[in-house]
């Protein structure tokens, strides 16, 4: 039986050993029986290059792969030596034509420098210029401040304070630093422990901002018209003296002259008085409310924004009493502030007050 198994095993083209015996037929351990296996592989679809000519337009197809079996030597075409026509696409995002800014563009609604064409650049200027034109965007605080409020629009003012929680005084540092951009002040100027942050919150976004902190004195503002009448007079008194007199005899002439007005439009009227110098009377007066900054997003302009934040001051500054106009100061106003303060007081004579902060 130990034979038959044996030969059974043996390879067909292995001699037969002769004088066997029952020892010779016992399997070795390191004998192990060889078996044989072959298998075809299965068809690949069929896959096609196109060559085109410009001429002819000839296409011609590769022929598929012929099955193979392990024994079988590798194939000597691989897949990495098919020709792919991969169509490629040349974009030219600008053309240098010696323009002076072609590297950095300005924007002339939000001032902001961006590289155009960059991917990075226009994805910051685009959420930036937004922030800008339309204010902060504003989810809203568990724990808010309101000062006044209305419930049909969603329009509030909230107030900020210095020991308020740090999320919302990182909400405050993010608009103070686009007022003190937008105003050009220095980095870190606006803003102090003593301060009240007033903000106007509309359609989800910050639209307007006012800073007021506590002051004791202030000054009076001379209007223009008391400042030009009152140099004119000097200058009168100073050369009265010095008019041309003809005398003839008993008679006495003197020149006269006259000269046309010209005529000034009321836009120029209005720039020439806020560029001047603004002249305070020298004795201070007392006051108790300084308004540091006034901030509104240009597309709220226009909408008595600020005039609304001016009214929440004097509501809520003092916690007693409600302010007077002839208690409220501002800090040395650009041509829009003076125009706001004087239309908000009635008076071109408005209180000013001196910051005591050097930029």
């Amino acid at each position: 039986m130990q034979v038959k198994i044996t030969s059974f095993f043996r390879s067909p083209n292995a001699p037969q050993p002769s004088n066997t015996t029952v020892e010779d037929f016992v399997p070795s351990e390191t004998t192990e029986p060889e078996i044989r296996i072959t298998y075809n592989r299965q068809t690949p679809k069929q896959d096609s290059i196109f060559c085109r000519n410009n001429e002819n337009n000839l296409e011609t197809d590769l022929e598929p792969e012929s099955p193979v079996s392990l024994d079988a030597p590798a194939n000597p075409i691989s897949n990495s030596s098919r020709i792919i026509n991969k169509k490629r696409s040349y974009a030219q995002l600008h053309l240098e034509l010696g323009q002076s800014d072609f590297l950095l563009h300005t924007c002339s609604a939000c001032g902001l420098k961006y590289a155009r064409g960059e991917e990075g650049d226009e994805k910051v200027h685009k959420e930036y210029h937004k922030n800008s034109i339309n204010g902060i965007k504003f989810k809203g605080w568990r724990h808010e401040r309101v000062i006044s409020a209305d419930v049909d629009s969603g329009v509030r003012i909230i107030l900020v304070l210095d020991d308020d929680p740090s999320s919302q005084m990182n909400k405050v540092r993010e608009v103070l630093k686009m007022v003190e951009g937008d105003l050009g002040l220095c980095e870190d100027w606006l803003f102090h422990k003593l301060c009240k942050v007033y903000l106007f919150i509309a359609a989800h976004r910050i639209a307007g901002c006012l800073v007021a902190e506590p002051i004791k004195t202030a000054y009076r503002v001379v209007s223009n018209f008391e400042a030009k009448s009152s140099s004119n007079n000097s200058y009168i008194k100073k050369h009265k003296s010095n008019l041309t007199m003809l005398q003839f005899g008993g008679f006495h002439f003197h020149q006269e002259v006259t000269k046309k007005a010209q005529h000034v439009k009321k836009s120029e009227r209005f720039d020439d008085d806020c560029d001047r110098a603004i002249f305070c009377e020298e004795e201070a007066e007392p006051a108790l409310c300084g308004v540091r900054a006034i901030w509104v997003a240009p597309s709220n302009r226009r909408n008595h924004v600020a005039t609304k934040l001016l009214d929440a001051v004097r509501k809520s500054f003092c916690a007693d009493s409600i302010l007077e106009l002839s208690q409220m100061a501002f800090s040395q106003p650009t041509p829009a502030g003076r125009a706001l303060a004087s239309s908000y007081c009635g008076t071109g004579s408005f209180l000013v007050y001196n910051t005591g902060l050097k930029c």
